[in-house]
C-alpha cells in the first residue's frame, strides 16, 4: 500500500445500495447481478465519450464504516455525462489522497483479500485514516487497482 493523489474521474454506470453483510448472504447479495449487468457485452455501447476499456467500481455514500450501507456504481470512465442511457447514473469521483492497493490473481478472491486488508487497517486504527467518502476500483487486464480515500494528515500545508 502506498499513498497517491487519486485523479478525478467521471463514471457512468449502474448502481445498487447494499451492505457487506447482505453481500455475504447469497439470497440478499446484489453485487453479482450488478457486475453481470455491467460486464455483459455491449452494456456501455450507447454511452458516449468512453475514456478507456477498464471497468470502474465506485463505492460511495457510506453510512458509517465497512459494516454500514454504501452505494456501489459499476461502469466506465467518460469525458462527459451529458446524455445518460436509461437506468444509469453518473458520479464524479473527486481527486483526493488515497491508499493504493493492487489486487492481482484469481478474481474475485484476490479483490476480496485486498478489501480484507483495508478493513483490517481500518479496524486497527492504522494511519493514514480511511475517510469513508468515495473509494474507487479500477478493473483492468492485470487485476484491480483499489484507491481508498484517506483523511488529510494533520500538519500538512
Amino acid at each position: 500500500m502506498i499513498i497517491v493523489d487519486r485523479p478525478e474521474v467521471l463514471v457512468v454506470g449502474y448502481a445498487v445500495r447494499t451492505t457487506n453483510a447482505a453481500e455475504a448472504d447469497p439470497a440478499r447479495a446484489q453485487l453479482p447481478g450488478l457486475w453481470t449487468r455491467a460486464g455483459s457485452p455491449g452494456a456501455f455501447a450507447h454511452v458516449p465519450g468512453r475514456v478507456d476499456e477498464n471497468l470502474y467500481a465506485v463505492l460511495t455514500d457510506y453510512e458509517s464504516d465497512h459494516t454500514g450501507a454504501y452505494t456501489q456504481i459499476v461502469g466506465i470512465a467518460v469525458r462527459t455525462a451529458a446524455r445518460l442511457p436509461e437506468g444509469m447514473v453518473a458520479v464524479r469521483v473527486p481527486g483526493v489522497p488515497a491508499m493504493l492497493f493492487e489486487a492481482r490473481g484469481q478474481m474475485p478472491g484476490a479483490l476480496l483479500e485486498t478489501w480484507q486488508q483495508v478493513w483490517k487497517h481500518t479496524e486497527s486504527g492504522g494511519t493514514p485514516v480511511r475517510a469513508h467518502t468515495t473509494d474507487l476500483e479500477v478493473h483492468h487486464p492485470a487485476g484491480v487497482d483499489l484507491y481508498v480515500a484517506v483523511l488529510p494528515s494533520f500538519g500538512e500545508s
